[in-house]
């Protein structure tokens, strides 16, 4: 490629006609894009931009010992590599863009996409891409694509993701977006350049869409754990005088994890049910939800990952309860005891209580395999290749199927003790009749969904029907009428 002509050096950034408009490049020529920095970004971003169809050439200090790069690429000085394209990626780190100063009058007239992030937030006054501006004013500075990283590029991981771009100039936006749309990412535009520091913020937020579903499985874990520690341990040392507080670590834990997994997994599917009736209350789906439910909504995928994540735990526990020191001393010295007394314990077989403890595990078998399911549908690799209705058939019909087995896996493990006196401990309900409340709620608000007079309505409302018109139209109407 040429140097830009003095005309396009002359015109300011914000009218300028940026590659791929037209940049010299012959017809059915391939672009040729530049790339200063030779670390894993640069060298995983080149890769695929050779991918995509472009032609790329790096800027590097040392352009005969920056190590390998990706096959088919150029490396060149940066003065070099900036005269030979319009569009030019800084791969580089804010401390080394000083070299860029020194070759300003060469980037005159072209698009840096600034891809630097900081480690910690508030280190630098200003943003990466400001202060970058400011050392090349003639050159249209576009920041954007920091929240791709190395591994992302290397491995494909890119269809579909959302990426952020902000910049003075509209051209150059377009510009980047052009090229990013061909990479297989959706952009989304932020604005001027003044938004610079909020996207460089953006990649040193630590697992934002997992906050809230981890507040709320911490907070559930918290209060259930010191509740069922005052109702076993607490009570059998003050009531009973027995010290079992080696229970904690295993026997209380195996309680919890259960509990807070049925929770979390009921709160996956209620926010859906809230938004339902809220759509049949409105009469219309064109209204927007409330904020906290939206925000809801968003992260329910990690609801149920968490959830997920609990029955795991759960099952673990379960399958070590029997070589548990404590078990073993309790069958054993049973023996002993009738081997002492020279008589047995008469056991009389409970047909009812196998039937419930055999349908308990079963149901607990099949929850948890439905459960696993789900999960892998979740992931990405998994979820894009299901069509739209299988996808919806597993997260939202076996969704609700799994929430269904594990609420009745909770009732029958307690069908003969609701009304045992001796199950509520200084009047207080155990652990999983307080769990069971959420997930039978949302149940029941399913079936109503369900019914067929609402199920009718509300399918109408979501393919675009509204109770009552609109203000405006009602407004022209009278209008008319007049």
């Amino acid at each position: 490629m040429t140097v830009a002509s003095s005309t396009l050096e002359e015109m300011k950034p914000e009218s300028m006609l940026l590659h791929p408009i037209d940049t010299g490049a012959a017809p059915g020529q391939q672009e040729q894009l530049c790339i200063f920095g030779t670390g894993d970004l640069g060298r995983s971003l080149g890769q695929r931009l050779l991918q995509s169809g472009y032609r790329v050439v790096y800027g590097s200090r040392r352009p005969h010992s920056c190590g390998p790069l990706p096959q088919g690429a150029q490396v060149m000085s940066h003065a070099a590599a900036a005269q030979s394209a319009s569009l030019i990626f800084i791969c580089v780190h804010r401390e080394h863009y000083k070299f860029l100063e020194t070759i300003a009058p060469l980037l005159k007239g072209k698009v840096l996409v600034d891809l630097s992030n900081n480690l910690k937030k508030g280190t630098y006054p200003e943003a990466n891409a400001t202060y970058l501006q400011r050392l090349v004013p003639g050159a249209a500075v576009v920041k954007g694509l920091n929240t791709l990283s190395a591994w992302a590029l290397q491995n494909g991981l890119l269809a579909g993701k959302q990426v952020y771009l902000c910049g003075n100039s509209a051209r150059a936006k377009q510009a980047v977006t052009e090229t990013a749309t061909k990479l297989g990412l959706t952009v989304l535009d932020r604005g001027s350049l003044s938004a610079a520091r909020e996207l460089e913020d953006f990649p040193l937020q630590l697992f934002p869409e997992w906050r809230l579903p981890l507040h709320v499985a911490i907070g559930l874990t918290a209060f259930f754990f010191f509740y069922l520690l005052i109702r076993d341990v607490i009570y059998a040392y003050v009531e009973q005088r027995k010290d079992i507080s080696f229970r904690i670590m295993v026997s209380l834990a195996n309680k919890v994890f259960p509990i807070v997994s049925l929770i979390m997994l009921s709160l996956c599917y209620l926010p859906g049910v809230i938004a339902a009736f809220l759509q049949l209350y409105r009469g219309t789906k064109y209204r927007d939800f409330p904020d906290w439910l939206d925000r809801w909504m968003l992260c329910r995928k990690q609801m149920g990952l968490v959830a997920l994540g609990f029955s795991f735990l759960h099952v673990i526990y379960t399958f070590i309860i029997p070589i548990r020191y404590a078990v073993r001393y309790k069958l054993i010295s049973r023996v002993v005891d009738e081997m002492k007394n020279n008589e047995t314990t008469p056991f009389y077989f409970d047909n009812t209580e196998a039937w419930g403890t055999d349908l308990f595990y079963v149901l607990g078998i099949l929850g948890f395999f439905l459960y696993v399911l789900l999960g892998l549908t979740s992931l990405p690799s998994v979820g894009g290749s299901l069509s739209w209705k299988e996808f919806s058939f597993i997260q939202s019909k076996l969704g609700h199927l799994t929430l269904s087995i594990c609420t009745a896996h909770g009732y029958v493990y307690g069908w003969n003790k609701f009304l045992r006196s001796a199950t509520y401990k200084w009047y207080t309900p155990p652990g999983y009749m307080l769990c069971l409340v959420v997930p039978s709620v949302v149940l029941v608000l399913k079936v109503l969904l369900l019914l067929p007079c609402v199920d009718h309505t509300l399918t109408r409302i979501r393919q675009g029907w509204e109770r009552t018109q609109p203000r405006e139209e009602m407004g022209e109407i009278k209008a008319t009428n007049l």
